[in-house]
């Protein structure tokens, strides 16, 4: 019998290490990346959530060597975590498909969005399996983002699954936010701006409640107001909490203002950017990337401009 990496106690023991000397220190992980910064080493909130959760672990030879500075940071003695770690954690299928993260812990730093879904419910969330998601961008002739309009399959997981959640990141806080709207299955229910940050989020709520095994599809819209249009950061990034089936995403550029260089990419804990694809852009402004059985995770595409 294989055991899994959650059951193994050697495996639980550094993630509960890890919290109890955060906890204790009495920092923040934002004070403690910035303490490990001034280290000269770079690890960013995210990985550090997902450490102290057991959802991740240091493994690469970098991160195992930032974890002998943390130990410092902490004030623990030195080599106590790293002891604790077990045998690397199986990759693969079986293990992602497992996996569930919260919405938090796909950001790097987690405080502005908890706070943000304190003023919404989203309560069943959980309940649904996202089965495929497309995504289509439209970005205007003056470079700004104009549209994203998203379509979601959804199966629930239990009887009573009435809602999901959107999160939507400026990327640029001072920009205007985009205007969410319903289409096919779905209303839109409360929405919650935090301007400093440049976070949204929105119920999504389902026209009705599923039972268990039914399906649907849910189709809404950002509309950014414009023109002019407020440009971003030349990228567009989908998280995923869990595993999905497939993503699609599509760009649609104004042909005439197409992009000199487009790729897809995925971050991984440490934000470093992997598994790099150039796209190609149709002499129309068209361009598509697709993922199957991805997450969880963060998938992003990216331009450059001629100039």
């Amino acid at each position: 019998m294989t055991v899994e990496p959650s059951e193994s106690p050697v495996a639980d023991a550094f993630p509960v290490a890890l919290r109890s000397a955060i906890q204790a220190s009495g920092l923040s992980l934002d004070r403690i990346q910035y303490r490990l910064r001034a280290r000269g080493v770079s690890i960013s909130v995210t990985a550090l959530s997902y450490w102290q959760s057991g959802r991740r672990r240091p493994e690469r030879a970098e991160s195992l060597a930032a974890l002998g500075h943390l130990e410092d940071v902490l004030g623990v003695p030195t080599g106590s975590l790293i002891a604790l770690l077990g045998p690397p954690r199986p990759r693969g299928r079986v293990n992602r498909e497992s996996s569930r993260l919260t919405v938090e812990a796909l950001w790097g730093n987690s405080e502005p969005v908890s706070h943000l879904l304190r003023r919404i419910d989203f309560t069943t969330d959980s309940a649904l399996t996202k089965l495929s998601q497309h995504d289509r961008m439209e970005v205007a002739v003056d470079r700004g983002e104009k549209a994203v309009s998203v379509r979601q399959v959804f199966r629930a997981e239990r009887d009573g699954a009435d809602r999901t959640l959107m999160v939507y990141d400026l990327e640029l806080p001072g920009r205007p936010f985009p205007e969410v709207t319903s289409g096919d299955n779905c209303r839109i229910g409360r929405v919650a701006h935090d301007p400093t940050a440049g976070l949204m989020a929105a119920e999504i709520m389902l026209d009705q409640p599923l039972s268990r095994g039914e399906t649907t599809i849910v189709d809404y819209a950002l509309h950014h107001p414009g023109p002019p249009y407020s440009r971003g950061d030349d990228a567009y990034c989908r998280k995923f909490t869990s595993p999905v089936r497939e993503f699609v995403l599509e760009l649609r550029f104004d042909p005439r203002a197409l992009p000199a260089y487009l790729e897809q990419h995925t971050l991984d804990a440490d934000d470093q950017v992997t598994n790099r694809k150039k796209l190609e852009v149709t002499a129309d402004g068209k361009a598509h990337a697709v993922a199957l059985d991805f997450g969880p995770g963060i998938l992003c595409a990216r331009w450059e401009w001629p100039d």
